[in-house]
Parts: C-alpha cells; structure tokens; sequence
C-alpha cells in the first residue's frame, strides 16, 4: 500500500507540475555566459575574463575572452562576479525537516505523501544555494520514504518538471536488526510490525544482506549505503561502535559492486571504519573516531572520507533541545557529545595524513540551504580555501564515479555553473552567499533571485 501511495503521490505531483514544464521548448536555448574571474578547474589557477558557451544543457566551449553572443543565443552577463562550478553535496537527507526535534515528533504521523512534499522543498533550497548535484543517502526519521519516494523526485527533477539538484539516490539505508536505520528501534508494537512487514532494508547474516541490497537497486538506488557502527541519532543504546559482522559489510559490497554500484559507509566508531574499508567500501560518512592506522587504510584503499562536519554542531543542538522535551533519550545525547568531542581534531589528522576528503554536510540533519557552511570547517580543519572547493567540485565528482560530466566547466559537461561576489579563494565565506545558479543550462538564480519555473 505505501508504494501504491508513493507512486500515485509522484504522478499527480508531475501532472501538475508537469503541465507549465511542457510549455517550455525541448530544446533549451544557446547561453553566453561572461565571466569576470573563472575557476574552470577548481585547484588550478582562475582565467580571467572568459566567455563559457552553453549549448543543450552542456557546455561547448570555453573562451579566454568577452565573446559577443551569436544571434538567438542569450547572453548572461557575470563580468563582474566570480564564477565556479556547480557544488555537489555527497551526503543529503531531503526528506528531512531541517528542525530535526519537529521532525521526530512528527514522524508516526506522515506518509510517503508528506515526505515527498517536504523533499521538493528541500530540494529547491538545496539547489539556490549552490548544489546542482547532491547524493541523497536515505530518510533518517521517515521510514515511509522509501526508494520509490526518492527515484520519483530524482526523476521529476531530470525531466525538467520541477527545480532541483541531480539527485544520485541511495533509498534506505541498509541496517541490521536494532543498528542505525531500524526505524522499529523502540517503537510501539504496531508500528514494529508496519515496519517489519516492509523493512526490505533491513538484514541479518550475509546472504539477507545481499538481498537487501538487491532490493534497494530493485527500485532504482543509484548508490548504496549500509550502516558499520551505531548512529547518533538512533533513539537506542549501543553506542557507536561496530554494529554489523565484517561477512555481512562484505557481502553488501560486493553485491553493490557487482551491480556497477558504488558504496558508502556510514562509521563512527575506528573498529567500524576498519570493517567497512577492509570490505572495499567506497567512502566512509563520518569517519568521526578514525586516527592514524584507518588514515592510513584510506590510502592504501583510496576510498573517500566524507567528514560532515557541519552535523555536528546542528545535531548537538536538535539533541539537546529533544532531551529538554522529551522527544529524545540521553543515550542519544552521550552519543552525540562523545562524536563532537573529537570529530574535528580527528578530520585535522586525517587531512594532514593526506586521506581523500570529498565534501558533505549531512544536511537533513544539519540546514538545508546551509550547506556551504560546511566551507568554513573544513577549512578551519585544515584544508586551503582552494581544497575545499575541489572537494566539492572534482573530487566529489570524482567519488560519485562521474568525473567525465561533473566537477569543472569543460566542454562536453553538464553546464552546471554558479557565480559569487568575490573570490571564494580568498574568503570561503562567500559560498555562502550565492549569486547566479544555472543547472544543466537552466538558470534557477540570478542576481541573487530566483528565477521563474518552468522557464519560458
């Protein structure tokens, strides 16, 4: 019944959206856009005054000049702003409330309907702030968001029938009975069971987790994440250490992998992040208690690590004020205070050590439209202006697999383009305050307003 729902929520929703998008042309027109100072290449030097051609949602060609627009084509004028590519955002829960305490309280009295809807918002939010593309790793306190929810938002934003981010989908988090993505972790026996009578996503043993993760990639997951360690806001004691058997990490990624999927790893705890990049995950999410043996791991694996600093300061706040009211256990406080602790020092070590850092703000559980305060931390935790911003461009596209359309204004990319102020380079802060967004050739943002969608 929750697909059934599910689906026909998405349907009507494209109806109605999809009626203005239709009025739109099915081939998008040719764009011009000058640049004062362009970072084509995040890590390398900017051009100066640049004329990037868009043509198709991709871009053409890129040129060290003011070049005057061909007749037809529009013209963008950024003479003046900076201009970069679009950010990407590799750890994302859309289907969340940014004010996590409401969420929970809320969360036995929604539908896939209300998720959905919640995640269109967020959606937009996330993409005029500067993300053109995010990786959604699954509902956190919304177990009735299910792949399908998911698959149905990704797909209405590729079709152009609503505003977003390119949405690379994990669906449910894979999770062992009683670990972080149970969503029956002490509930009632009635929603217990709801849950069980559905929960494709959670295994126990091996081969249930093999199937798990067959299911997810069933109903479309783009990628797939599965659950090492206890999570900080799993409302159940345990900490967050390692949860799941090394046999059942494994047997997860190697399915994953044998599917074209990459893998991401949800580990707090050093033993889980361990575990999960021995198993040949792809990146781990967190990574909060790892130190010089897992730093070394990373890079003898080359797997990713995706810090997401910024959860740490916003979740501690949501934990804090749910304890006041009820709504949240201590344990879940312990949890939160213990990761806080050390996560940054820790994140300081492991970009000294040289681990590969990929940008991710676990927005959901952080604010959505917020996510380029994650700049600041990283940068305050070592890494150069210059290096953030490839860890948001390159190197993000680089762990999505998609480093051949993603990631730099080069032609034959998607011509997802941002512009700010002033240098970001020299103030990271200015990724906060976004000017112009265009993604895959339609502009959402300019001049720091949003634009009208569908465009005409």
């Amino acid at each position: 019944m929750r697909s059934a729902k599910t689906i026909l929520c998405a349907s009507t929703l494209a109806l109605f959206v999809g009626a203005a998008a239709a009025a739109q042309s099915t081939s998008q027109p040719t764009v011009y856009i000058h640049a004062g100072a362009l970072l084509d290449r995040p890590g390398q030097t900017p051009r100066g005054a640049s004329t990037i051609i868009v043509r198709g949602g991709r871009i053409e060609a890129v040129r060290d000049e003011l070049v005057a627009a061909e007749s037809g084509a529009k013209l963008v004028d950024l003479s003046q702003p900076f201009v970069l590519p679009g950010l990407i955002d590799l750890h994302v829960h859309l289907f969340e409330d940014s004010d996590r305490l409401r969420s929970r309280l809320e969360q036995n009295n929604r539908d896939s309907e209300d998720a959905l809807l919640v995640g269109v918002d967020n959606a937009r939010r996330t993409l005029e702030a500067g993300f053109t593309t995010v990786r959604d790793l699954g509902a956190v306190s919304s177990f009735d968001a299910s792949m399908r929810t998911i698959a149905a938002l990704r797909d209405a934003i590729a079709a152009g029938s609503l505003p977003g981010p390119t949405i690379f989908a994990a669906g449910r988090i894979i999770s062992i009975t009683g670990g972080h993505g149970d969503f029956a972790n002490n509930t009632n026996r009635e929603i217990t069971a709801a849950f069980r009578a559905s929960a494709t996503s959670v295994c126990n043993g091996a081969d249930d987790c093999r199937r798990a993760v067959r299911e997810q990639i069933s109903q479309g997951a783009d990628v797939i994440k599965f659950a090492a360690t206890g999570g900080v806001l799993s409302n159940i004691t345990g900490g967050l250490k390692q949860h799941m058997f090394a046999d059942e990490m494994q047997a997860i990624v190697d399915t994953a992998h044998l599917f074209g999927r990459k893998v991401a790893a949800h580990a707090h705890a050093v033993e889980g992040i361990k575990a999960a990049l021995e198993a040949g995950a792809d990146s781990i999410e967190h990574g909060t208690f790892s130190d010089a043996q897992t730093n070394a791991q990373f890079n003898r694996s080359g797997a990713w690590l995706v810090p997401t600093l910024a959860v740490g300061r916003a979740g501690i706040a949501h934990v804090r004020a749910g304890v006041t009211s009820g709504a949240t256990s201590k344990a879940v406080l312990d949890k939160a205070e213990a990761a806080v602790a050390v996560h940054s020092s820790n994140v300081r070590a492991a970009i000294r050590d040289g681990v590969k850092i990929a940008f991710g703000t676990d927005s959901g559980v952080a604010d959505h439209g917020k996510n380029a305060e994650e700049f600041s931390l990283l940068v305050q935790a070592g890494m150069t202006p210059a290096a953030a911003i490839r860890a948001a461009t390159l190197d993000a596209a680089a762990a999505l697999g998609r480093a051949d359309q993603l990631g730099s204004i080069e032609p034959g990319k998607d011509a997802d383009i941002i512009a700010v102020a002033a240098s970001p380079l020299n103030d990271v802060t200015e990724l906060t305050r976004i000017r112009f967004v265009m993604r895959r050739g339609v502009v959402h943002k300019l001049n720091g307003a949003r634009q009208a969608f569908p465009v005409e």
